[in-house]
């Protein structure tokens, strides 16, 4: 593989690369310049623990983890104390690079330098492992914030990710995102990583979509680009869309969990009227972030898939014996082969010196189908089933169902018991009518919760191992 984004910065020289939310900006080369600078303060093949925000300061400072090959671990600025500490008592970093709140619950530490609010220490930890010499970084999956279970990516997992998603969104020197979504999501990451590739600009912001300061920052940047997940475009759609002037906004994209087929037509008849392309993608951390689009020309046609695999991956379908499913529309376990396809796993420092495990290939866990023209549709989580009454249910399949009819509910439960939670008023009769007619079962199979609000992570992804907690 040609070098990567990270080792590259300066063929782009005085092209933009990044803007904050004050107007200041960094050339390529002055990212170039300031990264490699941190980079000679921290040893290669050293651990990083990394609490970041959306700010110059964060994304230098990755850059240089990633040119002194140095290993973060990239973490969010809404990382509990106690997540934190869990994190770091299991990795023993070498470093830490968070802000001076968390300097006091540490001991035996050397300040080498302030970046921005934040503050690069080195510990004194016994560092009594070593790093697999292809391991760039450490990161949570979508829905373990506070797990030490951790994916593992190599330098090559994030230059081949980058390479298609810049190859089949077309990303331009001239184009500019803006940070609509946490560095430390891996979607959110893999925007930040396809654009330096590109020699794009990025505009850092904090900001959320429903404050005004992030829209003026939109159209004072003249951004090209805006990513996000479900409930990004539930609040989009809030905000009236439809009705914003956005002249250089030249493509959306969509991620992290799927989109209801209503928002989906929703707002591919919106783009459609605008010019403006729109991308439903798919993907995991597992996979650097994206596996999967749906082309801008058929999202109208296709509503509810997933699409195509990104350039240079390919995807099947497999049954539980490991079987290819070549037949239309027959579900099974969806399968992923490609550059992008982590190492695997860890649960602590000592299983960083794992070779890959995974040998490019990901069983994603979902089950999906195919139809004649070739383009996915997941169907469920291959866990999210249940047996009611002997029956066979998909419960992604009865929420979507009931999203359908405008009710916010999600489901979970055990064998003969499935439990729909519900944090609005809803008529629990009428609710288990719905779902009686639509799967055709007793209603003695269902029970109903109200709970105070459904948990949400930050990137509005149900968090199902809370509902009860609520």
């Amino acid at each position: 593989m040609d070098l990567h984004f990270f080792e590259k910065l300066e063929k782009y020289s005085s092209n933009k690369a990044l803007i904050s939310e004050d107007s200041n900006s960094l050339s390529y080369e002055e990212l170039n310049k300031e990264s490699k600078k941190v980079a000679k303060k921290l040893k290669a093949r050293t651990l990083v623990l990394m609490i970041s925000k959306n700010d110059l300061a964060s994304l230098i400072f990755y850059i240089a983890c990633l040119k002194a090959k140095a290993v973060p671990i990239l973490l969010g600025s809404n990382i509990s104390s106690k997540n934190f500490f869990r994190i770091f008592n299991e990795y023993k970093p070498s470093y830490v690079f968070v802000s001076k709140e968390y300097l006091s619950e540490l001991e035996n530490y050397k300040k080498l330098t302030e970046i921005g609010n934040h503050l690069l220490c080195e510990l004194n930890n016994q560092i009594d492992y070593e790093i697999e010499e292809n391991l760039a970084l450490l990161m949570t999956t979508s829905g373990s914030t506070g797990s030490p279970k951790l994916v593992r990516l190599s330098y090559d997992n994030l230059q081949s990710n980058s390479e298609s998603i810049c190859e089949y969104l077309d990303i331009k020197p001239s184009d500019r995102a803006i940070t609509s979504l946490p560095m430390s999501y891996s979607y959110g990451l893999s925007v930040i990583n396809s654009h330096l590739n590109s020699g794009a600009s990025i505009i850092i912001t904090d900001k959320s979509l429903v404050e005004k300061e992030f829209w003026n920052l939109i159209k004072e940047h003249k951004a090209t680009s805006l990513s996000g997940v479900p409930y990004t475009y539930e609040m989009l759609k809030k905000l009236k869309f439809g009705l914003m002037h956005l002249p250089n906004l030249r493509y959306l994209t969509q991620a992290g969990g799927k989109l209801s087929e209503e928002l989906q037509a929703y707002f591919a008849d919106i783009c459609l009227e605008k010019g403006i392309k729109f991308f439903i993608m798919y993907g995991q951390t597992e996979a650097t972030a994206r596996i999967s689009y749906l082309p801008y020309k058929k999202v109208s046609k296709k509503i509810g898939s997933i699409g195509l695999p990104i350039p240079n991956c390919s995807l099947w379908i497999q049954d539980d014996e490991g079987n290819q499913i070549e037949e239309i529309n027959t579900p099974g376990e969806l399968v992923l082969k490609g550059e992008n396809v982590s190492l695997g796993y860890s649960e602590s420092c000592y299983d960083l010196n794992k070779e890959d495990l995974n040998n490019g290939i990901l069983h994603t866990g979902d089950i999906a189908k195919k139809d004649e023209d070739g383009f996915y549709f997941i169907v469920g989580r291959k866990k999210r089933f249940l047996k009611i009454f002997g029956n066979r249910i998909n419960l992604d399949e009865i929420e979507s169902y009931l999203k359908s009819l405008n009710l916010d509910c999600v489901c979970s439960g055990t064998d003969d018991n499935l439990v729909i939670y519900y944090s609005e008023e809803i008529n629990e009769k009428d609710l288990k009518h719905q779902i009686s007619n639509f799967t055709g079962l007793n209603k003695k199979g269902f029970s109903t919760k109200l709970i105070k609000e459904i948990p949400r992570n930050a990137y509005g992804k149900t968090l199902y191992s809370k509902l009860d907690s609520t």
